[in-house]
Order: structure tokens, then sequence, then C-alpha cells
């Protein structure tokens, strides 16, 4: 029986040491359920127990945080005028990858209910994206899945989305990355907690019926993608976007009273996972009674009802004696609301089936923080990181047609215009978009009956997080903050998604404790602290035999805030005859571009230039010249360089530029290598005295470049073309490469 027992806890995902140390903890052998329940809520995906050593090294404290990251839902700042803001990002990386469309849906869904279970109503959406070789037809139909997924969802939700991004390569072939953030508004004294008190507290579950759909979801998000991977197509849940905005209003509407003690969604690991995290957090536990949650189909056994991750159903504890206000509400809403238990003062789950005890476990040795496991695990360095130092600029020629070179740059995947996605989505529902009609390198989000609004973003460069971890992910936290600035906003706090390869391989391990590294001290250095987000690890293809992880994925999503919605600042030049400045230090560097990756086929090759303190000196800068209203425009220089900054602040109008070129650096470098902490802004003529005098002041490196035109694009005297002509090529380049399957 010992041997059974040990094999089914191995084919369920626990280590042997774990099976043991379950035995410890109930001090007897587990059975089925139970051995389940650990197995769910020890998995990686859902106990962090290969990262939460190092997460707890992240900066959490800071002056707008209300909840500190890991004890809620989601993070929660304040951003003013009685207003708390809940924002998270999380992953659906496998599920994307074996069923794209439910897969995306369904993440949506899930980080929607992170932050309205908050009592905030959810106003933005962003996502991060990241697919392989969109040439090939694989990637074709993840995408079109994962769109589509994304906007049919969000769209009958009724939530915009608002900003984002999207990148493609090779390494993202097999394991496509599906990262969704989502952005609500609560005043402070409506906040609601994930936590549960008061014995005799009924127990709640409210929203859709539960079925088999997502059973053992978490454990599946912690394994390999491999060939036979479709066969878990039943790890992935359904979504029904209209269920979850009637959940929303129900909820919404309920937290008007004063029944609700504490609230959590339904995640990944359902019932289970949100009645011992509940639990823990108040210190008790549940007596719950299975065969009183709503089912949509028969023959589920208790195991199946406990970990079912079917969506768009939440965990409630309310009041005893309010029984009626709660079930009135969800009356009213036409949804499911049942009592399947209450509130004890112990640290027991107690789960009842048609009157059998099927499981009784210790809710506070289920969770991370609690009981679950921590492992320090090995890393090292990998070959790769010294071979990529070796790389000299010297060795690279410089190519004789520049204007090829551009041409080539604009139409590639991941500069080229994303708007064959983004006008799948609905951006200006709930009218509280702000940069539809003013392109900035952020979103910026109306905060209605306040003078402020919030300046969101998602930012990551894969590829310089695999060429230095630790500075790579430093320069997704440093253009994160650019990007806030150069809208007009000052940076607040990060959520982030951190998504890598197999933690028990010590490169990939070695990676991710990089990147911690850099996140903390950029994050400590901009004032910007880590309210929780989610780590997402195995992302890795086994193909024939051979496993490849993706690169290293560290996203950050930022949130800032505008304070005064009249320094909303354009990354859109604004008229012909304004003057073009580069502010910031240029470098001779190509490393880690896409023109050197792309153009030149070199995928060896270290971060680029980067400076913390100059960084951080130019955000300043740009502060001061956005609030004395010294510069028309303000655009940040990353994917592309310099000419990409250019050819995007002048489409938006039709406007071209005549810029000259720095004759001590290299002219590809100058154009097209991606350096960091550098803006480009434009300065109308009749304060260009005032900016002048203004940039005298500053220690920042500030140089003319040239001059906005009316439509032609010239550099060193060479006309590139029309504004036109690019932008053709700019809009188009990714609908003719999905659409010409």
């Amino acid at each position: 029986m010992k041997e059974t027992n040990c094999q089914v806890a191995k084919e369920l995902g626990l280590l042997p040491e774990e099976f043991d140390k379950i035995k410890e903890i109930l001090g007897r052998t587990p059975n089925f359920t139970e051995l389940s329940i650990y197995s769910v809520m020890w998995s990686e995906h859902a106990s962090y127990k290969n990262s939460i050593k190092w997460l707890k090294t992240l900066p959490k404290k800071g002056k707008h945080v209300l909840a500190e990251a890991g004890t809620e839902n989601a993070g929660l700042v304040d951003v003013g005028s009685g207003y708390a803001c809940a924002f998270k990002i999380e992953s659906h990386n496998h599920p994307c990858a074996v069923e794209p469309y439910q897969g995306a849906a369904t993440g949506v869904g899930g980080i929607n209910r992170d932050v309205f279970t908050m009592g905030a109503r959810p106003i933005a959406q962003l996502n991060s994206l990241r697919f392989g070789n969109l040439k090939s037809d694989r990637t074709k139909w993840l995408l079109k899945g994962v769109v589509k997924g994304i906007g049919d969802y969000g769209n009958a939700f009724g939530v915009p989305v608002v900003g984002g991004e999207v990148f493609f390569d090779d390494c993202y072939n097999m394991n496509p990355l599906v990262n969704a953030m989502s952005v609500g508004l609560v005043r402070k004294e409506n906040i609601i907690s994930a936590i549960a008190k008061g014995k005799g507290n009924p127990v709640y579950i409210v929203g859709s019926s539960t079925g088999k759909d997502g059973i053992h979801g978490s454990t599946f998000a912690s394994a390999d993608i491999t060939e036979d991977s479709a066969n878990d197509i039943p790890s992935i849940q359904v979504g029904d976007p209209f269920m979850e905005k009637l959940l929303l209003e129900a909820t919404l509407e309920l937290n008007k009273t004063d029944a609700v003690v504490g609230m959590q969604d339904m995640g990944a690991a359902g019932i289970i996972c949100s009645t011992s995290e509940m639990s823990e957090k108040g210190g008790c536990g549940m007596k719950i009674y299975l065969d009183k949650v709503p089912l949509r189909q028969k023959n589920i056994e208790a195991w199946e009802i406990l970990l079912s991750e079917s969506q768009e159903r939440m965990l409630v504890v309310v009041e005893k004696g309010k029984e009626k206000i709660v079930e009135d509400i969800f009356k009213k809403w036409d949804l499911a609301c049942s009592i399947i238990g209450e509130v004890i003062d112990e640290d027991r789950l107690l789960f009842h089936y048609h009157g059998k005890l099927v499981a009784d476990v210790p809710a506070s040795t289920l969770v991370l923080g609690g009981g679950a496991p921590v492992y320090d695990r090995d890393y090292k360095e990998p070959a790769y990181y010294s071979e990529y130092k070796k790389f000299d600029i010297k060795n690279v020629p410089q190519p004789e047609d520049l204007k090829a070179v551009a041409m080539l740059i604009t139409a590639h995947p991941n500069i080229a215009s994303k708007h064959w996605i983004y006008e799948q989505y609905d951006t200006m529902v709930g009218t509280k978009n702000m940069s539809t009609n003013i392109p900035s390198d952020a979103a910026v989000v109306n905060i209605k009956k306040t003078n402020a609004a919030l300046v969101l973003t998602t930012d990551c460069n894969s590829r310089y997080v695999k060429a230095d971890p630790e500075t790579g992910t430093m320069i997704a936290v440093a253009e994160a903050v650019r990007n806030i600035v150069c809208s007009g906003g000052e940076p607040c706090a990060i959520t982030n998604c951190l998504n890598f390869g197999n933690p028990y391989n010590p490169e990939s391990y070695w990676q991710f404790t990089g990147a911690i590294k850099g996140m903390s001290q950029a994050c400590e250095y901009f004032g910007t602290p880590v309210t929780g987000g989610n780590v997402s690890f195995y992302n890795q293809s086994n193909i024939d035999g051979k496993t490849e992880s993706v690169n290293p994925t560290p996203v950050i999503g930022m949130l800032g805030i505008l304070k005064n919605k009249t320094n909303q600042m354009t990354l859109s030049f604004r008229a012909s005859g304004d003057i073009i400045f580069l502010l910031g230090k240029s470098v001779e560097d190509i490393a880690s571009s896409e023109y050197l990756y792309s153009y030149h086929k070199i995928t060896a090759s270290p971060v680029p230039y980067f400076n913390i303190e100059e960084e951080y000196n130019l955000c300043q800068t740009l502060q001061q010249l956005i609030t004395n209203k010294l510069i028309c425009s303000a655009h940040d220089v990353s994917d592309g360089g310099l000419f990409v900054t250019l050819i995007e602040s002048a489409m938006p109008l039709n406007l071209g530029f005549d810029v000259t070129t720095d004759k001590k650096i290299r002219k590809d470098a100058f154009l097209f290598g991606e350096s960091q902490g550098r803006v480009v802004v434009s300065v109308n003529i009749k304060n260009i005295d005032l900016f002048v005098e203004f940039m005298k002041s500053q220690s920042l490196p500030c140089v003319k470049i040239g001059t906005v035109t009316e439509s032609e694009i010239i550099i060193d005297k060479e006309s590139f073309g029309k504004i036109n002509d690019i932008k053709q090529i700019y809009d188009t380049a990714i609908e003719k490469i999905v659409e010409n399957s």
C-alpha cells in the first residue's frame, strides 16, 4: 500500500521528500483526495516553491503601497483623491500553447477576477505576448487564436485593452508567452480582503457551476510543453465573459453592503486554493460540503470538485445573519449562489461529500509563505554568457545601403505596427482611454471626476535579459520608467510576470536569480516597489528528445500617476519647423539590437549600453520639461533604435524629419543601435530659448539633431522617402505575413 501511495504521489508530481512531509503533517498516509490537494497546492504554479526565496528579496514597500506583495489577490496602491488602484499581471502560457483561444480568454477572465474580488472595477487591460517565427503556420495559428481569445473575452466583458507589447523570436516557436494585466479602481473605503474569519460565518460559492474543466491545471502549468501536450487539453478551462460581467456587477453591488467578510477568485486549483488561502490569512479553517457545490455535469467525484478550475466562480465569506442580502443580490443578477460550508476556529479544512469526510488537511500547510515547501536551487553561469561578451562591433561591416536597412527594420514584425492585433480589441469601451487620439509611450487612462489619470505600460526585451539577466532586467524596469515619464506620469509601482525555463536546470535558474537581482536594484533606484505578480517556470519545449527554453522574459507591468491631466505628453511630432533634440548619451553600440540580430544575423552579443544613474537623471529632466511645457513631444529610443523612434514620432500626423547623424559614431550604430537612456523630444521654435537655457542647467547630454518637415525623411541630406510610403510598410507588414497563409 505504501509503494502504491508513493507511486500515486509521484504521478501527481510530488517529490518523494514531499510525500514524506505530507505524511508527517497529517500523522498518517494521505488518501487520494488529500494527495491531489497537496499536488496542486505544492505545484510550482501555486506554491512558488522554487522561487519564493528570491521573490522575498524584491522591494515591496513604498509611499503609495496599500497592500504588500502576496497579501491580496492583486497589488494595491494609493493613487490619490480617495482612490486605490488594484493591478496585476499573470501568465497563461501553457494553456495557450495547446488551445490558444480558450487559453488566452480564460487568462483575461482570471486576471480581471483578481482585480474585482478586491472591490475594484477593472478599467483597463494590457498584455505582453511572445510568439515564434511569424512565417510558420503554427505561429500564425497561435497568434490568431490568442488575439481572438483576448479580444472576444475582453470586448464582451467590457474592459478596454489600452496597451501592451508583441515580440517574435524562434525561441517561442512551441511555447508562446501570453501575459495578461488588469487594472482597476476602488474607493479606499470599499476595498475587500481575501480573508476568512468569524466562527460560524457561512461560506458561499457564487457564479458558474462546476465541471471537470481545468482539473490539475496548475500541475499542467508546472510541466514542459511536448509534442503530446495536445492530449492535456482537458486541463484547459472554458470561459464565459457574459457570466463574468454579471459576476462583476453582482460583487460590486454586494460590496456596497456590510455583508462581506472576505472574497477570493477561484483561479488555479479552484475551491481548494480559495479555501486554504482565505483560511490561512484569517488564521482559521473551514468545513466544506462538496455535495452542495452546484455542478454542471454528472459523474464528478469529490476530488474533481475540489480541483476543478471552472471559470467565473468566487468564494465569499459572509457575516452570519446577512445571508438574505447576499442571496437577493445574486438572484437579481440571475447567478448561482450557494452556501457550501462555514468558517471554523481551527487550522483545518474539512471536506465532506454525501456525509463522508473525504479530506482533512491543515490550511496553513498548503499555501506559499506557510507550510508549502521552499527550495534553494543550484544555479551556474551558462557558457554562452562569456561568449556573448566577446562581441566586437569592429568585426561587423557597415552596410553600404542604409536606406535598405531602414526599410527592413521598418517592416520587421518586432518593429512594425501591431494594429492588425490591437484593432481586434475594443480600446475605447468605458471612455477612459486618453491615449487613443494622443499617442504616447504608455497608455493613459482617465480617473474621472479627478484631475489625475493612470499611466500604464508593459516592457521587457528578452534578448537583453538572455545576454545579461541582471542588466537586461534593469533595462526592462528603466524602459518602463521612461515610457511612463515620456507620457507625463510619475512612476509608482510594478507588477511582474517572470517567464523562465526549468528551475531544476542550473543555467535557467541562474537567469532567474540574475533577473531578480536586477529588478531589485532598478526598483529600489526608481522607487517603484513590486506589488505582486506571477512566476511561470517550465517555459520550454521538449521536441524529439531535445529541450530548449524560451529566452528569460521577466515582463514589467508598471503603474504611474499623471497628477495633472494637462501634462499629458504625446510621442507625436506636432508641426513642421519644430526642432528635434536627442536627450541622453549617444555611444557606438549595436549590441543585442534588432538591426544586429535581423540584418547581420548575429545573435550572440552583450546587452546594449546602460547606465542607471543616467537613466534617472534623464527622467528627472524630462519631468521638468513636461511640467514647464517646454517640449511638444517625447518618445524614448528603444527597439529598432533612433530611426524607429523618429518615424514613430512622425507618422501620427504624417510629418517628416530632416536630421544629421553624429560624425563621431558609426552611422548604423547612431541610427539603429539600441543603447539605453535616450529620448527624442521636439520643441516649438517659440520655446527654443527657454528650452536651451533650461538644458544648460542640467547635467544631461542634449544635442540638436534636426527639424520636423512637411513629409519627407532626410538623413544627412539623403532622402529616405516620404513618410506615407514608410507608414504603408510599417502598417501592413504583419498583416501581409499573417493573412498570406
